[in-house]
């Protein structure tokens, strides 16, 4: 079963237009076939494990204890399997290494990482290539601010496709994995 990692932040609460999109990926993801893999804490990563686990999807939370050192939460209730990472860094690399997509939702610093580790690391080769799709205008947004063509060829910019909706990114990732 292919992996689809889930990035984004932990604050949208239920019933959030970003929660509720996160849902929406995570609930298209199980139904197509996919293991749903989040941070497994709240927000974004709840929305998405929540979305999944609903759809009878199996869904991974990827946790780690130096972030319940200081902030001490549980996976979220819909994380079917735990996977406890030592160091936040163990828990991110995981994240971007064990997956065969990636769909990046809106988020802040720690998504922002996310999603410039696995973008840098494909285009590389430090992994295999795989779809990277971040969603919603926030990316847009940033990414047209981030790209110049001086700095980042055409081939390395079309490593990362832009998603209005959770639909479009859920299409992109199985369009994506088809070509392979």
């Amino acid at each position: 079963m292919n992996t689809i990692s889930v990035f984004g932040s932990s604050s949208p609460q239920p019933g959030s237009a970003d929660y509720e999109a996160a849902r929406r990926v995570g609930r298209l993801l199980a139904e197509a076939g996919f293991a749903v893999q989040t941070g497994g804490y709240s927000g974004v990563m709840a929305g998405a494990s929540q979305g999944a686990s609903e759809a009878g999807g199996h869904v991974i939370g990827v946790t780690s204890a130096q972030i319940e050192q200081w902030r001490p939460i549980p996976a979220n209730p819909w994380v079917k399997e735990e996977i406890k990472c030592a160091t936040l860094r163990e828990r991110l690399l995981y994240l971007v290494d064990n997956c065969q997509g990636a769909i990046v939702m809106p988020g802040g610093i720690g998504t922002l990482s996310e999603l410039a580790l696995i973008w840098s690391f494909v285009q590389v080769g430090e992994i295999s290539p795989r779809p990277i799709v971040a969603v919603g205008g926030l990316w847009q947004r940033t990414l047209a601010a981030f790209i110049d063509p001086a700095y980042v060829k055409p081939a390395h910019q079309k490593l990362v496709t832009l998603a209005r909706t959770p639909d479009e990114a859920v299409t992109a990732i199985i369009r994506a994995l088809a070509e392979d």
